[in-house]
């Protein structure tokens, strides 16, 4: 997972504002986040993470918390576009950009739409994703929510606001909605963002936004994005808007996402950065050193079939949890689920080995035994899976592991010397489908690792 940039504040008014800054490109870009964000949770998940890195490439990335959210002040939940804009310059004022392209996510398109038209010397270019220009129903507006539509979704704010059975969750990723880790991810970045109270005041306001008389005074180059079959905001919104907005250039893209990480990001991240260089680039593999943890329950076949299905995914959820407390405490990257076992990345070796020991360890109140294979070598980061000789040659070696054992490669011993690690031989192997002999050792059980 990347390092989180590091969090500063600017005083606006008598409110202070979060942000963050990456990358060094030749522009500045703006992202302006929906209408909830916290910068530093928001690294939690590999899916918002290749998102800000693959944005990075090609701008200076600045980001921010809006007034009221995420690591921002939230004493008042009451504000208004013309104070978020302030926001926006004060941020701009502190990390020394004279103009950027504003990236206006959702609820952030208007008050994007609204600094474009007031300060186009400040705004090179507009990039608009899965907004709108009113959010509520008129007769000369159709397509926005009705009264009764409200009135559902800020109940369900109320009632079920960051629980896995918000109603809004189901709308605003469905494409994830069958994949419990997913929703319990995107859960708790809504609970780190805002209360249910900051929430709702924040989706009240939004009913009453209506900046449509603006859009025929936005000059600044525009780009408009929007999924078709989006379930939050109706993609007549965003043909609304390219009619009013001189020259604005309207790509659909397929999907029924809101959330602008979630699904294709790809197809979206090569349209802004097109729209933003004059250029498509071809992203260049992600190629790094890491050291590959392939973890498997022993017996699973059989024990499930001894518990049932019921008890058995209750059981699976539980090594799961206790799976993801290490990773986390070791600072590993999940890359993937199959069956009964999971694939993790670290930047690290050492911390690789003792959290296979950790995890070991922890599943053992739960009759678990595991076993665990590691192997460092380069790696290649292909969307959100990893591919590569270095991954064939860990899951070869988590195959010959005894149950309860951590088995690594002779070059995650030689790369760990120093660390007070200690190991065991267990001899020469060949490896299916891989060149030459390879030396294996075993992490000496009972090692108090720390």
């Amino acid at each position: 997972m990347a390092d989180i940039p590091a969090t500063r504040y600017v005083k606006s008014d008598d409110v202070h504002i979060a942000y963050q800054v990456i990358g060094d490109g030749p522009r500045d870009l703006l992202f302006v986040p929906g209408f909830v964000s916290n910068l530093e949770a928001l690294w939690q998940s590999p899916a918002r993470t290749a998102f800000f890195c693959r944005l990075a490439r090609f701008a200076r990335i600045i980001m921010f918390d809006k007034r009221g959210t995420g690591m921002s002040d939230r004493g008042s939940q009451i504000f208004t576009l013309e104070q978020r804009m302030h926001d926006v310059q004060a941020v701009l004022d502190q990390v020394g950009s004279r103009q950027a392209t504003l990236f206006g996510i959702s609820e952030g398109g208007p008050m994007s739409l609204l600094y474009a038209a007031t300060y186009p010397e400040r705004t090179s270019a507009l990039v608009l994703y899965g907004t709108y220009a009113r959010r509520s129903w008129a007769p000369d507006y159709t397509f926005a929510w009705t009264d009764a539509q409200w009135s559902t979704f800020l109940d369900d704010i109320e009632h079920h606001w960051g629980t896995t059975d918000a109603m809004s969750l189901l709308m605003w990723a469905p494409s994830v909605a069958g994949n419990k880790h997913a929703v319990e991810q995107i859960a708790a970045y809504f609970r780190a963002s805002a209360s249910p109270g900051a929430a709702s005041a924040i989706m009240r306001m939004n009913r009453d936004i209506d900046v449509r008389d603006i859009l025929p005074v936005t000059r600044v180059p525009t780009l408009i994005l929007h999924r078709t079959d989006d379930r939050v905001i109706d993609v007549k919104h965003a043909r609304y808007m390219s009619q009013r907005i001189p020259r604005a250039k309207l790509i659909e893209l397929n999907g029924e996402d809101h959330m602008v990480w979630v699904g294709n990001q790809d197809a979206i991240l090569d349209e802004v950065e097109e729209f933003v260089t004059g250029h498509r680039q071809t992203a260049e593999p992600d190629r790094v050193l890491a050291t590959v943890l392939f973890v498997d329950i022993a017996g699973s076949t059989e024990r499930a079939a001894a518990l049932g299905d019921g008890a058995w995914h209750v059981l699976l959820d539980a090594f799961y949890a206790k799976a993801r407390g290490a990773l986390g405490q070791y600072r590993g990257r999940e890359i993937n689920t199959a069956g009964d076992g999971f694939l993790a990345t670290f930047d690290g070796p050492a911390r690789a080995v003792r959290c296979a020991s950790a995890i070991r360890d922890a599943v053992r109140p739960l009759d678990l035994k595991i076993r665990c294979g590691l192997h460092t070598g380069e790696c290649e980061f292909v969307a959100h899976d990893i591919v590569g000789i270095a991954v064939h040659i860990g899951a070869r070696v988590a195959a010959l592991a005894a149950p309860g054992e951590v088995l690594v490669s002779q070059t995650v011993r030689d790369l760990v010397a120093g660390s007070g690690l200690a190991f065991e031989e267990k001899g020469t192997h060949l490896l299916k489908g891989v060149p030459d002999r390879w030396r294996l050792f075993r992490a000496v059980t009972g090692e108090r690792f720390g």
